[in-house]
C-alpha cells in the first residue's frame, strides 16, 4: 500500500456536513427517526463517496448512526456509489453495545450482528465493534472476550473482518487490550485510536499496542484553528515505530478551521510524517 493509499477519513470528520443522525435503539433493528443533530443536511450520505474522491481520498469510513436505511435496495446504492467513485468502503463503524455487561451483552451481540451482516451488504472490508463500557476486570473482559467470539462465528465466513477499539473504560489500558484479543485468538483484531487515551505515559501505552493494529484513527487536536503537530507527529511516530502499516483514518472533530481543511491539514500532514520515513532510495 502506497502513502496516498494509506489515507482515510470518518464520516464522523463530515458530521456537520451531514448533519442528520439516526440514534440507536438497541431494543430493534430498526434505524431510529431522522435529527438534525448537528443542523440540517448539507450532503446526503449516498453523496459522500464522490465527494471524498473529489478531495483526492480513496478510503471511507461510515458511522451507524449515519445510515438513513438497512433496506437491500439503499445498501445496494450505496456500495455502488463507492464502486462508481472508486473509494473504498473501509469501515463501518458499529456506534453502540456493551458486550461486557452481563445485563445487556446477550441483546448487544445479537444487536451488532444485524450490523456486522449490513456491513457485509455494503462490501465493508471491516466491522468496528465496541467491546464494552465496564471497568476492565477480568469478568468484564471476559464476558466482552465471549460475546466477540461469538459474533465472530455467527458471522463467519462474510468476509467482513471484525476490529476493536482502544475505546471505553473496558479497554483503557494496554493489558486490557492485549487480554482481550489475546483470548479472540485472532478472530478480532485492532482498530488503534490517537485520541482515546491522554496521560504523560500516552505514546508508550500507544506503542505497546500499535502492533497489532491493522486500521487506525488517526485524530489531530486543533485549538483556535491550529493543529497540535507535535502531538500528531509523535503519535504516527509511535505507530509506524511499532510496526504499524495500514491506513490512517482522518478524525477531524474541531469547530474551527471547517471540516474539509481540517481534514486536508491532517491529511497532509501525514503524507509527510510517512515521506519523511521512507528510506533513501
Amino acid at each position: 500500500m502506497n502513502n496516498h493509499g494509506r489515507i482515510a477519513v470518518s464520516s464522523w470528520s463530515l458530521h456537520r456536513l451531514l448533519g442528520v443522525t439516526h440514534p440507536h435503539d438497541l431494543g430493534t433493528d430498526a434505524i431510529g427517526p431522522r435529527e438534525e443533530t448537528f443542523g440540517p443536511a448539507k450532503a446526503e450520505l449516498i453523496e459522500l463517496p464522490a465527494l471524498v474522491a473529489a478531495h483526492d481520498i480513496g478510503r471511507l469510513e461510515i458511522c451507524s448512526f449515519h445510515l438513513p436505511s438497512r433496506d437491500a435496495g439503499y445498501l445496494a446504492e450505496l456500495k455502488a456509489a463507492h464502486a462508481e467513485a472508486g473509494v473504498t468502503l473501509q469501515t463501518l463503524l458499529i456506534e453502540a453495545g456493551d458486550l461486557s455487561d452481563p445485563a445487556t451483552a446477550d441483546r448487544d451481540a445479537a444487536w451488532i450482528s444485524g450490523w456486522v451482516e449490513v456491513a457485509a451488504e455494503l462490501g465493508a472490508e471491516n466491522a468496528r465493534i465496541i467491546a464494552g463500557k465496564q471497568k476492565p476486570e477480568r469478568a468484564a473482559l471476559d464476558l466482552a472476550a465471549a460475546k466477540l467470539n461469538e459474533i465472530a462465528a455467527r458471522n463467519d465466513g462474510s468476509g467482513v473482518d471484525l476490529v476493536t477499539e482502544n475505546w471505553f473504560d473496558l479497554l483503557s489500558t494496554p493489558d486490557a487490550v492485549h487480554y482481550l484479543l489475546d483470548r479472540t485468538e485472532g478472530r478480532i483484531g485492532l482498530n488503534g485510536d490517537f485520541g482515546n487515551w491522554s496521560g504523560a505515559d500516552k505514546y508508550e501505552r500507544l506503542g505497546s499496542i500499535f502492533g497489532r493494529a491493522s486500521i487506525c484513527h488517526a485524530k489531530a487536536s486543533f485549538s483556535d484553528g491550529r493543529m497540535d503537530a507535535d502531538d500528531f507527529g509523535r503519535c504516527i511516530e509511535t505507530a509506524e515505530t511499532a510496526g504499524y502499516a495500514g491506513p490512517y483514518t482522518l478524525i477531524f472533530d474541531a469547530d474551527n478551521p471547517d471540516e474539509w481543511t481540517g481534514i486536508e491539514t491532517e491529511r497532509a500532514f501525514v503524507l509527510e510524517r510517512l515521506a519523511v520515513r521512507e528510506p533513501a532510495q
